[in-house]
């Protein structure tokens, strides 16, 4: 490491002098000998840079990738036009930093404000903060923006996505809270288990819409049952979704949350992808992150700055309610191109196209014997279907270049993009008719 220091062998011979040491292994004193790494790493030989180039593309050429996918849970093979992909790949973007000198990032700045702008005509809510990790993380990061003093318990649907449950679950586990879980009736929350799960010691409730099945819950009666008792509400949203269903603000919701990565972020092996979060003037200052916000110079000319972030994110930690220090800008950038090539009446169209092509789909497969759905509520672009032989059923799909859904408790969760034309899901069912009747 000592070649990377910018200092002089002297300067550190002096520096290790004037703490009474003579060589730097002595600051390691209490790691164990046999951790001490005495020889050289066993590295083969350098490569050319063509010698990289064949070695990544072989390794490359191991990836399958379907022409059709059929197949969400919380990932969605969306259209995403071109620009969306080449605005982010500007070296001025890419290299970005976190754009602490207002005056020297307006650029980073004004992307993240014209993203925070559309998450925020998205959802209906008041203010919304420049991302986190992922979806799972907002959700996480929602529900320890609600707990109080008095209030330290968190409810979550069984309905959501697992990974969303599970990130939550190991949030509470870290602040030492409760998670509890509502229990599913019928593909969606039990409403009855929720409301009697709303104790005075409850701080929030999290659902999911359209749920981890696909189904539309009944939100605003959610919402209002978990505001009877005292509770704050939390929407985890599919964003393409949110094109066409009723915003979280017109559920009641207190902070709207999910994952970005349908907003022209193409599937990949997890990632990265981004959290969107927005809430209620009321919860703005328990926003995690940052908020950037638009003003003027000194000449009078529009500007932006960062208007808002907790200091304790970073230099009073054990105080925080929240330690994300950091944002996925890149990944927001990339959201708000998407959002802005594709226009309202584009992502309505991408919405209505999807569940159009689901239902169609839904109603194929369920006319061939022994298939049929699994939850009879409305749903989005996923559902469920009871499926014999679901591992040949799959297999088949495989071999005709189609990844078939996914394999959940009951039955297979299907989903459908715009992106998927009749042609494909009519050979869809075909192949599962004919496996079937074998």
């Amino acid at each position: 490491m000592g070649s990377y220091v910018p200092s002089t062998k002297e300067e550190r011979r002096e520096m290790l002098e004037a703490i009474g040491l003579k060589d730097y292994r002595e600051l390691y004193q209490d790691v164990p000998a046999e951790m001490y790494l005495d020889k050289p790493l066993d590295l083969p030989e350098g490569m050319s840079e063509l010698e990289v180039s064949h070695a990544m593309n072989a390794m490359a050429s191991k990836n399958r990738v379907f022409s059709t996918v059929l197949r969400g849970a919380g990932a969605y093979d969306h259209y995403i036009p071109s620009i969306v992909k080449y605005i982010p790949a500007k070296e001025e973007f890419l290299t970005a930093y976190t754009p602490y000198q207002a005056e020297m990032s307006q650029g980073v700045l004004q992307s993240i404000f014209e993203y925070q702008t559309m998450i925020c005509e998205l959802t209906g809510m008041a203010v919304s903060n420049a991302s986190v990790y992922d979806g799972a993380t907002a959700a996480a990061e929602a529900a320890a923006m609600c707990r109080d003093r008095k209030r330290r318990v968190t409810l979550i649907s069984a309905a959501a996505h697992p990974d969303t449950i599970n990130t939550v679950r190991t949030y509470c586990y870290g602040t030492n809270d409760e998670l509890r879980i509502v229990p599913v009736k019928d593909g969606k929350t039990d409403l009855d288990a929720l409301k009697e799960m709303l104790t005075a010691d409850v701080a929030s409730f999290y659902v999911q819409q359209p749920n981890f099945f696909g189904q539309f819950e009944d939100c605003t009666a959610i919402g209002e049952m978990v505001h009877a008792a005292g509770a704050q509400y939390i929407m985890g949203c599919n964003p393409i979704a949110l094109a066409i269903m009723k915003t979280p603000a017109e559920c009641g919701a207190d902070i709207a949350v999910g994952e970005g990565q349908p907003l022209g972020m193409p599937i990949s092996f997890g990632g990265p992808y981004l959290g969107f979060m927005a809430a209620t003037q009321k919860m703005m200052r328990k926003l995690p992150g940052r908020i950037v916000g638009e003003t003027v110079d000194a000449k009078g000319e529009r500007a932006y700055v960062l208007s808002l972030q907790a200091r304790e994110q970073h230099i009073r930690r054990e105080k925080a309610s929240s330690n994300i220090c950091s944002n996925q800008a890149l990944c927001a950038l990339t959201a708000g191109v998407y959002m802005s090539a594709m226009g309202p009446r584009g992502m309505a169209e991408a919405a209505n196209q999807s569940m159009a092509k689901a239902h169609y789909l839904a109603k194929g497969l369920c006319a061939i014997e022994g298939v049929s759905l699994k939850y009879e509520g409305a749903f989005f672009h996923e559902f469920v279907t009871v499926m014999p032989k679901a591992e040949e059923v799959l297999a088949a799909l495989a071999e005709a270049d189609i990844l078939g859904g996914l394999p959940v408790e009951g039955g297979i969760l299907w989903c459908a993009t715009e992106k998927v034309c009749r042609e494909k899901l009519d050979e869809t069912i075909a192949i599962v008719k004919e496996v079937l009747g074998k």
